[in-house]
């Protein structure tokens, strides 16, 4: 996958979203690597970590080998994926992640996350939409996908004939293109009270955008 745009992350935070680019944005083995390189008993969101060896550690692991995952594809493009996003902002103005799982018989789940910020949540869901659209394309050309999302506000712009927001403009001409060359797709609105499990991955995306300097 391409390096995906943020906006206003501190030099750490870029640093950490460095260490998730390189594992394709899949959170839990970026995050397990800076643990795994953190001295001590700390990890990337112990307390008692200072910033100094949270920078030790994901320079170690941006200069050690990639990790050896393969191409990441799926193969065989028959099959259908439910792709679920979610955003996540602290105080609708704030540290952003965004978050993604995708899933398909026959194949694991791909759980993602990225920081995207200081946005508001709305920016959030774009770029979270955005993250499972390029994992997806970069994984398989499936015969359908079903987006499970809670953001009535991309629904309507994607989907339908609403404006969006303007702080959506880094995210909409691509999920515009990728959604354009699947086969097939459709989208159900989440409840609130509907279980989403790409909520998560944001929130930990959204922790990441806090850190700093």
């Amino acid at each position: 996958m391409d390096r995906l745009p943020t906006k206003g992350l501190s030099p750490l935070a870029r640093r950490v979203d460095d260490v998730l680019a390189r594992y394709g944005y899949k959170i839990g083995p970026a995050i397990e690597a800076i643990d795994d390189a953190v001295t001590g008993y700390g990890d990337l969101f112990d307390p008692g970590t200072s910033d100094g060896e949270i920078r030790t550690a994901v320079e170690a692991v941006l200069a050690a080998d990639p990790p050896a995952e393969g191409d990441g594809s799926w193969g065989s493009d028959d099959r259908s994926v439910v792709l679920y996003v979610d955003g996540s902002s602290r105080g609708n103005r704030g540290p952003a992640g965004a978050g993604a799982v995708l899933r398909t018989d026959g194949e694991s789940a791909v759980r993602l996350g990225r920081p995207v910020g200081r946005a508001g949540n709305n920016t959030a869901e774009y770029a979270a939409l955005h993250l499972g659209l390029e994992a997806l394309a970069a994984r398989c050309d499936p015969a359908a996908v079903e987006v499970r999302i809670d953001s009535r506000t991309v629904i309507d712009d994607v989907w339908g004939s609403g404006d969006g927001v303007d702080s959506a403009a880094p995210y909409r001409p691509a999920i515009r293109d990728r959604l354009a060359a699947l086969s097939a797709c459709d989208w159900t609105h989440l409840a609130d009270s509907d279980p989403n499990p790409a909520d998560a991955r944001a929130a930990v995306g959204a922790d990441i955008a806090a850190l700093g300097p």
